[in-house]
């Protein structure tokens, strides 16, 4: 297995309105450290919109969270869409590292993370979702009747035994994650 942490939209702009932000960003942040020091490397994405716009890429707080302490040598991959893989270089980046495993973090559960995974299996990559490494929005989604919690614990069980016949999909705690 060879492979890359992958943080989806982890931004300023955004924690306030996330599920246990603090939390999640603490625990992203480890997992990047230790795939730095296993030779993994951490590509970061940034959700970007139109000028003026809730993403205008002008924006100071569009940029990643600092506490996720990004260094010099990750990557930072600004997107338009949901899916990671969209309009970016993303596939380009993975193919030139010769990557096979992404290890997918980040927000928002139900909209990123949800295409982001599919999509990876798409490009004939295996996945590994940290169980407790995304998230929705704080209020879960009211109108169907879910808890954040339970966005989190459906769209678990939904990736992993989804089938498509490019990669996998396991989902793995992030204290049970091994980069090396």
């Amino acid at each position: 297995m060879k492979a890359a942490l992958v943080i989806l939209d982890v931004q300023e702009l955004l924690l306030p309105l996330i599920w246990r932000s603090e939390e999640l960003v603490g625990r992203i942040a480890a997992l990047a450290r230790q795939a730095r020091k296993d030779g993994v490397p951490v590509i970061a994405f940034q959700q970007i919109g139109e000028t003026g716009s809730f993403f205008d890429p002008e924006q100071p707080r569009t940029r990643p969270a600092d506490g996720l302490a990004l260094e010099p040598a990750d990557t930072v991959i600004r997107k338009t869409a949901t899916d990671a893989f969209y309009g970016t270089d993303l596939a380009a980046v993975l193919l030139k590292r010769e990557v096979d495993t992404v290890v997918i973090t980040g927000v928002a559960t139900d909209y990123c993370v949800d295409a982001t995974v599919r999509s990876s299996q798409s490009h004939g990559l295996d996945v590994v979702l940290v169980e407790d490494g995304h998230a929705p929005v704080a209020e879960g989604d009211p109108a169907a009747g879910l808890a954040p919690e339970q966005i989190v614990e459906r769209h678990n069980r939904i990736l992993s035994t989804g089938m498509h016949p490019g990669g996998s999909v396991r989902v793995v705690p992030a204290a049970e994650i091994v980069f090396g």
